[in-house]
């Protein structure tokens, strides 16, 4: 039989000298950063739900408002969102690159052809923040939640206005405009038809060769009709360059669709038109070919 007194004695001696193995400890790792993989879009019965999918767990910090303006992180410049209200979109400790740096969800600036939902643009994937605003047709009440497995932050906006169905007019791969359908609420329903145009195809509509094309013009801030004339005047520098089909060419058929418009008389940013008055269609000098 081994003698039990010296191994005790061992043992003693080796934990005082700290020669005993301590036992292991869990390493604390960070958890891995969420990165953005896809925005989608859809209509469901009485809500437009925008959902955010991500790679990795759900971001932790969110924070969804209304804003009066977007401002892109970092330069600190003003972004454009067609819409009637901006909603801001902000998760924090979460990307939208990967390590090349190339955008992991798709185009940074995509339009829906949705009751409430018009246009979703990034505004910023900045240390760690990653930003976006989204243009609505109108300030609605919101419910946000999340959903794992794939991990999603998912925005109900509600819809309970009345829309009716509106055409609004791109240049297709033949330089033509050709009409696509989208849902604009009444009554307002040209002017909803001209914000639409300017919110440009879906990526779906682009797929089959659809383009908006601006000459230039970044969007519009008012539009008047009276006397059968609407009139719409344009913002930014607007050029046709010499080329033969330009913004007019889509303004003028998303506007004269409606019964009650029989002219149309577009204006520059400094409230210029060849022709303001008379029973007659009119732009700019510098859309002019």
């Amino acid at each position: 039989m081994l003698p039990v007194r010296p191994l005790i004695a061992t043992a003693m001696v080796a934990a005082a000298t700290g020669l005993l193995a301590a036992p292991a400890q869990a390493v604390q790792r960070p958890a891995a950063t969420p990165v953005l993989v896809d925005i989608r879009a859809s209509h469901h019965d009485g809500v437009d739900r925008l959902v955010f999918e991500f790679r990795g767990r759900v971001p932790a910090q969110r924070d969804i408002r209304y804003v009066s303006e977007l401002i892109a992180d970092g330069s600190g410049k003003p972004v454009t969102a067609a819409g009637n209200a901006l909603l801001q979109i902000r998760f924090g400790q979460a990307a939208g690159h990967d390590r090349r740096g190339d955008v992991t969800y798709g185009p940074v600036r995509r339009t829906y052809a949705l009751p409430g939902v018009v246009q979703v643009v990034n505004t910023g994937d900045f240390e760690a923040t990653l930003t976006f605003g989204a243009g609505l047709a109108r300030r609605v009440p919101f419910r946000v939640h999340t959903l794992t497995g794939p991990s999603r932050v998912v925005i109900d906006l509600a819809t309970p206005y009345r829309t009716v169905p509106v055409r609004a007019y791109f240049m297709n791969a033949g330089r033509h405009a050709t009409a696509v359908s989208r849902p604009v609420a009444a009554p307002a329903t040209a002017y909803g038809a001209l914000q639409r145009l300017f919110a440009g195809p879906t990526q779906a509509e682009k797929a089959q060769g659809l383009r908006f094309v601006s000459s230039r013009a970044t969007g519009f801030s008012k539009l008047t009709i009276r006397n059968g004339i609407a009139r719409v005047y344009l913002t930014g520098r607007v050029a046709g360059g010499g080329a033969a089909f330009t913004v007019a060419d889509q303004i003028r058929p998303t506007l004269k669709q409606f019964p009650s418009v029989k002219w149309v008389k577009i204006y520059d940013a400094a409230g210029r038109t060849q022709q303001p008055d008379g029973p007659t269609d009119s732009v700019p000098q510098s859309l002019e070919p």
